[in-house]
Order: C-alpha cells, then sequence, then structure tokens
C-alpha cells in the first residue's frame, strides 16, 4: 500500500494549477503562487504482489493431530507439539503463539529450559532444535541432526546444561546444551548392561536424573532392563532386569525409590537397597478370577509418582484397564491414598503432566493439576479437590468439536451486541467446573487501544452454531446455538433426509446474520433455511413452514430423440418452479411414492415448543423432493431487515420469501428471470438429466458434401467452409471456443496452441445458422415455439433453419462471454463422423449442459433505479449467476408499518442485465 499511496500523492503534485510540496489553492494572501513545471513522475499504474503482503496474525483451535506435551513451571507456559512439525504455546487467555519446523517432521518430545525462555524440541527428523522464546517471534537457534541413530527419548534436568538423548540403538548421548553440540560422551548399551547378557536391551523409553544425585542417570530400557548409571565413574551402579516391558518410570521425591509402569498393566515399586526384586507390584484395575488368575490388562503406558505434605502421595496413570470390557473410552486413573479414580475421556491420550509447586525433583512435589492432552482436545483436572474436577478451558479448543462447515466475519459490530450474546451464552454453559483460576497463567498479554467490536459465526456438521468474540485477537465463544432442534428426530435409515445425507443432515452450508436487527439466517444441507429471531426471554412458540418446489416439471424435459431435430422453446411460464405452501406427510411415512414426492429432507416441528432465551426460530423454508429426486442444495442466500425480505438461490432459480407475512412473493427459474431479454436464449431443459455431449473438435475438410451431411445429422454442431481459409490442405490449430464479437458480428477463434485469437468473417448463410448452436438460440429475435409445434419446415433434404425475414435486425453480439462450440469434419470416412461426437472440455467452453444449469451465486438487496421510470432509487433485489450476468429486479414496498404487515410485496423481473 506504501507504492499506491506514493501513486497517489504523484497525481496529486502533478495535476495542473497545483504546486509540489504547496497546496493548490494559493498562498496566505490569497494570491496563487507561481508553480514551476512538474517533472515527469513515473506513475506505477498497476499493483503487483510486492505491493501487498499476507501474514497471518493469531491461529485458533486446536492443534492438529498433536504428538507431544511440556509445561514450565515457573514461567506457568505450556507447549504442545503435532505431527506436522508444529508447535503451540500457550500461557494465559490471549498469550497463544504458533512455530513450525521448516522440515514438517513430526514432533516426537519437548523439553523447556524452565525459567530461561528458551524449549527444546526432538522431531522425527532424528533432529534436535533449540527454540529462543524470548523474542517476539520465536526462532531456531541451533539444530542438531543425528544421522545414524534414531531419537527415542530426551530429558533436561532443571538448571543442568546437559541435555540427554536416548536413540533406538539403547545408546544414551550427552549434548552440551549451550553450545548444542555433542560432548562426546556416549553411555554405549553394552557397557550398561551386563557383559554376560547377549541379548539387546531394546531402546531407551526412559532416562531421569536421581533426586538426590544428579551425578546418577536412571536409563530404563523397553525389554524391562533398568540400569543406574554413574556418570563421574562411567559405571553401573545397579542392573535391574525385569520379565515385563518397561513403558515409564517415576521418582520419589527422596530418590530412595521409584515406579514403573508396565505392559502387562502391572505397576512395580523398586527400592534402591535391594534392587533384586521389587518391594510392590500391584494391577489396578486387574481383578482375582474365580480360578485364582489375575485378569489381563492393557498396558499403562504413562505413570507419575507425586508426593504430597498434607496427604498421600498421587499416582497417575493412562491405560491398565482390562482386556474383558470392550468398547470402554480411554481413562485417566488417579490413585490417592486408598482412593481409586478413574476418569474417562471422550478422545484418545496422547500425553499427560502432572503440573507440580517446584520445579526441583528432590523437593515434596505437592501436585496441584495435571494436564490432558488428547487426541482432539486439551482439559486440565483440579487435584485439589476430592471430586477431581475439571478447569473451564479459556482457549477455543473446541471450535473442531464438530466439524466446520462454514464460516462468517462480522467487524464494527454494535458495541452492545457481544455482552448481550455473553450473557445469554452464560446461562447455557456446563456447570461443574473448578472455581479456581486457570493454571497456564504465563506470559504477558495487553489489550490493544485500536479494538473493537469482531464476531466470528462458525457452522458446524451437526447443525450447531457458534458465536465467537475475536475481538483483540482472542476468541471466546460468546453463545452456541442447536438448529436441529427445529426439526422432528429422524429415525434411523427413514425418511428423505436419510436418503439425502446419512450423516449430517443438518450440516449447515452458509449463514447470514444481521447486528443491528439481530435477525440470523441459516441454510442446511437438507435444502433448509431457517429464519431466528433474538429475544432475552423464553417464550411458548410454533414454527412456521414455507415449502418451495424450485424444480422442473416433469413434462417440460425435452429428450434429445424427439427434439434433435427440433431445436425449440417450450412455453416460457411451463418451466418455472412453483411455491407449495401445504404441509404433506411426514418424510418416511408408509405413502406410496407418487405421495413421497413434494416433501421436504426433514420434519419441522408442528407443535408448539419452549425455547430459551437467545435466538429463537421463527420460520423455516425448505426445498421440495420432485419426481424422486432431492433438491438442488441452496448456493445463494440474503437478508434485509428493512424490507422484511429473504432471498435465496440455486441452480434452477431464485425464490424471494416475505418473512414478515410469511409468503412467498417469487419462485422463478433463471431462465424466466431474463424474460425476452436473455443474451443466450437458451432451449429449456430440465437440469435434473444429464445429456451427453454430441459435438467435437476435429479438422478441416475441403469437401463441402461432407459437411453438409455433419450438418444434417446432428444440430449440435457447428461448421464453417473452408473457403474462410487461404490454403485449404494447411490445417487449423486445436480450437478451444468460439465467441462473438462485442463490437461487430464476426466471431472468434480461439487455439489451444497459439493462443491469441484469430478474427473470422462470418457467411450470411453461417450467421443464420448460428441463431440456433448447439441446440439452443443466440439470436435475440428468435421467437419460442409452442410445445409439440415444429418451427422449421421439413423437406426432402431433413432439416434445415429458416433465415431471418425483413425488417429483422442483424446478429446481435452477445452480453457476456458466451461460448459456443464448432466441430470440423476430418474426413470422408464414416469413422470420422463417429468420433466428431467426442467434445473438447475446455474451460473456456460454455456446453448447453452448463448454460441450461444457470445458478444463481449471489444475492444483494439494496436501492437503484430498477425501472426506466423510476426518478429516484427504489427497493431492488441484485441477482448475480453462474455465467458473469447480474439481472435487476425491482420491489415495491409498503413504506407504512402497518400497511407493510398487511399489503403485499409487488416484485417483478426487469428487463436489465448487466
Amino acid at each position: 500500500m506504501k507504492k499506491f499511496r506514493k501513486v497517489l500523492d504523484g497525481l496529486t503534485t502533478s495535476s495542473p494549477g497545483g504546486t509540489i510540496g504547496s497546496p493548490s489553492c494559493g498562498s496566505a494572501a490569497g494570491t496563487p503562487t507561481s508553480a514551476p513545471t512538474p517533472k515527469e513522475i513515473d506513475i506505477q499504474e498497476t499493483l503487483v504482489s510486492e505491493n501487498f503482503q499476507l501474514c497471518k496474525t493469531v491461529r485458533h483451535g486446536f492443534p492438529y493431530q498433536p504428538t507431544a506435551l511440556a509445561f514450565d513451571p515457573v514461567q506457568k507456559i505450556l507447549a504442545v507439539g503435532s505431527r506436522t512439525g508444529g508447535v503451540r504455546i500457550l500461557g494465559r487467555p490471549g498469550v497463544d503463539c504458533f512455530c513450525q519446523h521448516e522440515s514438517g517432521s513430526a514432533v516426537l518430545q519437548l523439553q523447556f529450559l524452565i525459567n530461561e525462555g528458551a524449549l527444546v524440541t526432538a522431531c522425527a527428523d532424528d533432529t534436535l532444535h533449540l527454540w529462543n522464546l524470548r523474542q517476539r517471534r520465536p526462532a531456531v537457534l541451533h539444530s542438531l541432526k543425528f544421522n545414524r541413530e534414531r531419537i527415542t527419548f530426551c530429558h533436561l534436568p532443571f538448571q543442568s546444561k546437559w541435555l540427554y538423548v536416548g536413540t533406538e540403538r539403547g545408546n544414551t548421548h550427552i549434548v552440551n546444551i549451550e553450545s548444542f553440540i555433542l560432548s562426546g560422551y556416549v553411555i554405549m548399551w553394552n557397557k550398561a548392561i551386563e557383559l554376560s547378557t547377549k541379548t539387546h536391551p531394546g531402546p531407551v523409553v526412559h532416562l531421569s536424573d536421581c533426586p538426590k544425585d544428579e551425578g546418577k542417570l536412571l536409563i530404563g530400557f523397553e525389554s524391562g532392563t533398568i540400569v543406574q548409571w554413574d556418570l563421574r565413574g562411567k559405571k553401573a551402579d545397579f542392573r535391574i532386569y525385569y520379565d515385563e516391558a518397561i513403558h515409564s518410570v517415576s521418582w520419589h521425591h527422596e530418590g530412595k525409590q521409584f515406579m514403573c509402569s508396565h505392559s502387562d498393566g502391572s505397576l512395580s515399586m523398586w527400592n534402591l537397597r535391594n534392587t533384586t526384586r521389587p518391594f510392590q507390584v500391584t494391577f489396578p484395575h486387574g481383578k482375582i478370577q474365580k480360578d485364582g488368575r489375575k485378569e489381563s490388562c492393557k498396558p499403562i503406558l504413562k505413570v507419575e509418582y507425586k508426593t504430597s505434605r498434607s496427604s498421600e502421595p498421587f499416582v497417575i496413570f493412562s491405560g491398565g484397564l482390562s482386556y474383558d470390557k470392550a468398547g470402554r473410552r480411554p481413562t485417566l486413573t488417579i490413585m490417592h491414598g486408598k482412593a481409586i479414580t478413574v476418569l474417562e475421556m471422550d478422545y484418545p491420550i496422547v500425553e499427560f503432566m502432572a503440573l507440580c509447586e517446584t520445579p526441583y525433583n528432590n523437593e515434596v512435589q505437592e501436585p496441584y493439576a495435571v494436564v490432558v492432552l488428547l487426541e482432539k482436545d486439551l482439559i486440565v483436572v483440579d487435584l485439589t479437590q476430592s471430586n477431581f474436577p475439571v478447569f473451564e478451558n479459556p482457549y477455543p479448543m473446541d471450535i473442531h468439536e464438530s466439524p466446520v462447515t462454514c464460516t462468517a466475519y462480522f467487524a464494527d459490530c454494535p458495541p452492545d451486541i457481544i455482552p448481550i450474546l455473553y450473557s445469554i451464552g452464560a446461562k447455557h454453559k456446563k456447570t461443574g467446573y473448578s472455581q479456581k483460576e486457570w493454571p497456564v497463567s504465563g506470559g504477558t498479554w495487553t489489550l490493544g487501544s485500536h479494538t473493537y467490536p469482531e464476531i466470528i459465526i462458525t457452522g458446524h456438521a451437526d447443525g450447531s452454531i457458534k458465536f465467537w468474540d475475536a475481538s483483540a485477537i482472542t476468541l471466546q465463544m460468546l453463545y452456541k446455538m442447536k438448529t436441529s432442534k427445529a426439526f422432528e428426530k429422524p429415525k434411523a435409515g427413514e425418511g428423505r433426509a436419510a436418503e439425502l445425507v446419512e450423516e449430517d443432515p443438518f450440516a449447515v452450508q452458509m449463514v447470514s446474520w444481521c447486528p443491528q436487527s439481530r435477525i440470523f439466517c441459516v441454510v442446511g444441507i437438507s435444502a433448509h433455511i431457517i429464519l431466528y429471531r433474538f429475544s432475552k426471554y423464553d417464550a411458548n412458540t410454533q414454527i412456521v413452514s414455507l415449502e418451495v418446489r424450485l424444480q422442473c416439471e416433469t413434462e417440460d424435459v425435452i429428450s434429445p430423440s424427439e427434439n434433435e431435430n427440433n431445436p425449440c422453446f417450450s412455453e416460457s411460464g411451463s418451466h418455472s418452479p412453483q411455491p407449495h405452501h401445504q404441509h404433506p406427510a411426514s418424510p418416511g411415512s408408509g405413502t406410496s411414492e407418487g405421495s413421497k414426492d413434494s416433501s421436504p429432507c426433514l420434519k419441522v416441528k408442528d407443535r408448539m415448543v419452549r425455547v430459551p432465551p437467545g435466538y429463537q426460530a421463527e420460520l423455516v423454508i425448505q426445498l421440495l423432493w420432485v419426481d424422486g429426486e432431492p433438491p438442488q442444495q441452496i448456493t445463494s442466500l440474503d437478508i434485509n431487515s428493512a424490507y422484511g425480505l429473504l432471498a435465496f438461490g440455486n441452480c434452477n432459480g431464485l425464490a424471494v420469501v416475505d418473512y414478515l407475512q410469511k409468503t412467498i412473493l417469487l419462485c422463478m427459474s433463471t431462465l424466466d428471470l431474463y424474460g425476452a431479454a436473455d443474451p443466450y436464449q437458451r432451449l429449456t431443459r430440465s437440469p435434473r438429466r444429464n445429456r451427453q455431449s454430441t459435438s467435437g473438435l476435429t479438422e478441416l475438410s475441403d469437401n463441402q458434401q461432407t459437411i453438409d451431411m455433419e450438418r444434417s445429422k446432428s444440430p449440435t454442431s457447428v461448421h464453417y467452409p473452408t473457403s474462410l481459409h487461404n490454403d485449404p490442405r494447411v490445417l487449423p490449430e486445436p480450437v478451444a471456443s468460439l465467441r462473438a464479437s462485442h463490437c461487430s458480428p464476426v466471431f472468434y477463434l480461439l487455439d489451444n496452441v497459439k493462443g491469441p485469437g484469430r478474427k473470422l468473417s462470418l457467411p450470411t448463410d453461417l450467421k443464420t445458422d448460428l441463431d440456433h448452436v448447439n441446440g439452443h438460440c443466440t439470436s435475440p429475435t428468435s421467437q419460442p415455439c409452442s410445445a409439440g409445434k415444429p418451427r422449421v419446415p421439413m423437406g426432402p433434404e431433413g432439416p434445415r433453419l429458416t433465415r431471418r425475414g425483413p425488417g429483422r435486425p442483424p446478429f446481435r453480439k452477445a452480453q457476456s462471454a458466451a461460448c459456443m462450440e464448432i466441430s470440423l469434419p476430418v474426413s470422408h470416412t464414416e469413422e470420422s463422423r463417429e468420433n466428431s461426437f467426442s467434445r473438447s472440455r475446455s474451460s473456456s467452453v460454455s456446453s448447453i449442459d452448463r448454460d441450461t444449469k444457470e445458478a444463481i451465486t449471489t444475492l444483494q438487496f439494496g436501492e437503484s433505479y430498477g425501472r426506466k421510470s423510476d426518478v429516484l432509487p427504489t427497493p431492488c433485489l441484485w441477482v448475480g449467476t453462474s455465467l458473469g450476468v447480474v439481472l435487476l429486479i425491482p420491489m415495491s414496498i409498503p413504506i407504512d408499518h402497518e400497511e407493510r404487515m398487511e399489503e403485499p410485496v409487488t416484485i417483478g423481473p426487469s428487463s436489465k442485465s448487466q
């Protein structure tokens, strides 16, 4: 934008009558100053990509595919690694930072340099990275690549400069954290275990320093071997060989005993005085069966052993459930004294970590919370209360609780809308949360001075709607509603909704919201629209239902066989969609197939319902099934609270609804919106019938008889004689499309190879024949014929198209980029003629299927000059279509409030198009 401003400044200073560096109005005395001759200034007229910069300001939502978790107990910040190489750093609400590894490799483990503003990440490409978090944008300071070994576990003691790295081969390397290079000290696996042991102990799965002596390193191998290594003496103090695989190890703060979790669902306690066998083995979830044996349990993937001054120690672990109970959800177990609490989770547990008051591992830990990282959620459990409630998460981690299907952003909202939505939404929030403050409270964040109310609305696959406060970068959920409450619950496998979309019949496709009037509109995937009004009070209400038939009639379908030689229109009004106000039988009821037609996909509640404060459903509009086929999905929507009107459209047509009087004002097909001003003059066909195209691109031939045969055989092809070429022996380049010129009765052939178009002058007979190219009219003077009546005479030479009569205007240009295909014969053989029925699908080619299925892509209410007689702007509806045409539909709306509720709104298409 800097260059763009310079452009404007240059234009100002070089304008006539102005001076460089002084205003053009003159001096202070009122006499104009003499202006020097302005120099020529190079003005950049076209903006380029370098003038703009797109950058991410904030990232909301839950990290995709999380893999690792770390916590700084001093700074109280949390880090989450993901499978795509991303790292999210979270603190107090508003403190949220995202980092991305350039390699994109999965993050295996995270280690904070506690209270130093740095983070170590171990990635799946066997690379260690040291991140600096003390700058505005965190960046990698050092990286260390392991070329010959795979990293499996890392450990960084508090206030230590040595990082211990375990590998898949069972070796342990030591990295200097300051220089971030290998120290050369390697604990080889064959030295860690006894020389008499011939089997490999497996990968390193645990590393930790002894709480009472930081010179002792405890190494846990996957096979069940545990070794305490003396770093100074470079020897093993003791070795433990257990017959069950080890998953994790946790120390008691005194450093005299530790606990291990195993693959058989057991926990073993070991004392350093006697390491020959564990002094305690427990199966927390393993019951004794009738035959006296323990039932088999799942592995305990991780255990943490934390002490407390005022109570018994906490033993927290994940997994360990018995195999006999299939289908149980993932659990986190908290053992506190003799009490065992099992917390069921909604998603699999990726990682958990106990939050303690002290960062020193040789002090009483005093755990106060547990952070649990799930596959699709992040929860924190309060350990200070006996019922272990969870903290209310201040981060927008539940954005994708149900997949997001649409979003909408609104800025400069009324200042009172956010407090109102928050107060209403607070009444619907879940209870039972911990009353304490969110424990992850690190970082600093200040509210900017240029904040303004911003709201983001998300629609979801389950039909729910969420309003989010996006002011000042943060994202906080204000209010949640469910659109499915307006309908009866569909039975599994029954009804039209089950046939249309079995999984998510209420999925939200688009929303329209007026923050000033608080009118809210939702479009669903089952071709339904729900209109909501906001109310601070609960109410008993009955939802009004309107049904719209926005489909073409079956009898209007023109088959290729019976109309192959008669490319004419049906009556203009015969294919218009028709509104229906009836309430048919319930979908899925035991009615005949004929009675099931003209029924909606969902059944609206037809009784009085009690609705809570907030957005309350007032009107439901549904499109109907026709001839056993579902309605087309809605592609555009606009609502205007000042007019009290709602407009929507799809690939079949447009409908306008008066939601104040609950009536349908307009329901027309897209073709009928043009009236006599259709620039394409297409053949009316049902958009539900897919018909193979029968034109293609071939090469030229100098045989005029072959051309005539092709023309008489296929009315959907256009040919031109070889006289258009200078040399009939030279074949033209492949044709991408044929477009009408906007200034003269000529056409342009667009070559696929050479690119630029070639202007062609058209013979008189070809101009006439092009009026009916591809079975639809391009001449604005062509009149539609009655259904069943041939428009052209039938002669012995086959059907021939009549030319214009005297007084008719010449061939008119198309008012938008209407494209027509051509088919040129290659040879005289029958095979070549058959091959001409293949069509080239170029992006610049507009087929008849696409022409007759012109979708409504955008709608906008506003004031304009809709009629030629209008002196002042009047209410209008602007309609944009998929063919690049903009239509203007004028309306007449009563001004008085009482008349508006009683008098009908008149609306009708005009002949204006752009």
